[in-house]
């Protein structure tokens, strides 16, 4: 049986441009090589793009890829900013670090975890101490195992998940099953017993390439949540940090705070009951930089909608071929999820993502 794997959209070229914008850009480019490969058999790694001095007092760094799948509409901000860049967009004394594909298997396979079915976003934790404990997950988990794309098998999980829903409403089901676990290797929203490949990386680039500044804005980039064609800028960490009030000036009302709990909701669709965001792991990582941790989040297709296709994507990855005609539906239904090809959808996110940006650096050259 051939590769039907999707092509039309792949890590290589995502790559290929990227690096291509880079150098036009005259960025200083650093390699992390990942050890696997993507579907076509192609190498995978991180690259990071410097801009201006990397000793510069100030930065500003956007992170694409935490959740591979959604790596496209990062990594399409972060070339389009690299054509338009000029050195004089450059405020005195800051520096542009460009994180691309953090997760660069999760991107290349069309998944939103990674290699290791984890979801980055729950997995940087310290992992001396004991985990989160998330015991109701385990009632859900048989929706999440089912053997069958369709038939009995699926409509009695259909039908479990249904009734959840019906008795406790969608928001607290979610927050159960979105809120992390790590008892299930096999299961939604695995957070891992130990630091994925892509933690230990970013753990690297965040030493080599901010350990000396005095003040960061960093950007995690993400779709999936929220309202369609809508960017929510959001800081999401488990409290309150020191710069969070000057985050809040630069922003205003643009700005969502949100503190993460094991009793938190939160009407942005985003999970309030998860621990190990990427955020919080860079506050904890540079206790001595005034670091303001943000997340772009933009809104796509309704969230049962995408649990739907995530479900499917996750049945795949368990007992179906990614690589057939089969494969390739789900993932490009998957893929249209969290990176709609509808133009309009990109031209808003592509142009408020730089709106962000452009405060960003604004505020850090005052």
């Amino acid at each position: 049986m051939g590769n039907a794997f999707p092509a039309h959209l792949g890590y290589r070229l995502q790559r290929e441009r990227f690096l291509a914008a880079a150098n036009i850009a005259g960025a200083t480019l650093f390699s992390y090589a990942h050890p696997l490969n993507g579907p076509f058999g192609e190498p995978l790694s991180t690259d990071v793009a410097v801009l201006g001095d990397p000793q510069s007092k100030r930065r500003l760094v956007a992170i694409s890829g935490t959740h591979g799948v959604e790596g496209y509409y990062g990594s399409d901000c972060q070339i389009d900013w690299l054509k338009q860049f000029t050195p004089d967009q450059l405020p005195r004394d800051v520096a542009v670090v460009m994180v691309h594909l953090i997760n660069p298997w999760g991107t290349a396979w069309l998944r939103r975890v990674n290699e290791d079915n984890i979801d980055l976003n729950r997995n940087h934790l310290d992992f001396s101490r004991l985990l989160p404990d998330n015991r109701a997950y385990a009632a859900l988990h048989g929706i999440y195992a089912c053997t069958q794309l369709d038939g009995p098998e699926r409509q009695r999980a259909d039908a479990l998940l249904d009734a959840q829903i019906a008795e406790h409403g969608w928001p607290a089901v979610m927050s159960i099953v979105e809120g992390g676990q790590h008892s299930h290797p096999d299961g939604l929203f695995y957070g891992g017993r130990e630091p994925a490949w892509s933690n230990r990386t970013l753990h690297r680039i965040v030493q080599q390439h901010l350990a000396g500044a005095e003040t960061v804005m960093c950007f995690d980039l993400h779709t999936g949540a929220g309202e369609y064609g809508h960017p929510m800028l959001l800081t999401i960490t488990q409290g309150p940090y020191p710069a969070l009030a000057q985050a809040q000036s630069v922003y205003g009302p643009w700005l969502y705070t949100l503190h993460t709990g094991a009793d938190t909701l939160s009407e942005t669709g985003v999970a309030a009951t998860a621990t190990g965001y990427t955020s919080q792991a860079l506050l904890d990582a540079l206790p001595g930089v005034r670091m303001m941790p943000f997340v772009i989040e933009c809104g796509t297709y309704p969230g049962a909608q995408v649990h739907r296709h995530l479900r499917d994507d996750h049945w795949l990855h368990l007992h179906g071929d990614p690589l057939s005609a089969q494969g390739r539906e789900i993932k490009l239904n998957l893929l249209e999820q969290f990176y709609p090809a509808n133009p309009d959808w990109r031209a808003m996110v592509g142009l408020r993502t730089r709106q962000i940006w452009a405060k960003g650096l604004a505020a850090l050259g005052e």
